[in-house]
């Protein structure tokens, strides 16, 4: 299996194998689940002190807090994917 990795902003990077989702920091149940990874020490915060955009959760069941709209880290891993399933003659 080929690591992946994605910009999430101010130079931090994912592994884009292992993200499930990437969601908006607002709702009620997003901000339980960034207290709950908190309290568990399983919170990584790469905002650099910046509002909160983007909740990124892992399959290793930590969470990953992002001042890149969530958009944003959707295109970063989805071109990715079309850069990797294009044939070796067609990548730029």
């Amino acid at each position: 299996m080929e690591i992946r990795l994605v910009n999430i902003g101010f130079g931090n990077i994912v592994s884009a194998n292992r993200v499930i989702a990437v969601v908006s920091p607002e709702s009620a149940p997003i901000k339980r689940i960034v207290q709950d990874a908190r309290d568990r020490g399983r919170l990584i915060d790469a905002t650099y002190g910046r509002r909160t955009r983007a909740v990124i959760i892992m399959d290793s069941d930590h969470v990953i807090l992002s001042a890149v709209q969530p958009e944003t880290v959707s295109s970063r891993l989805a071109q990715k994917e079309r850069v990797e399933n294009m044939p070796p003659d067609k990548v730029e």
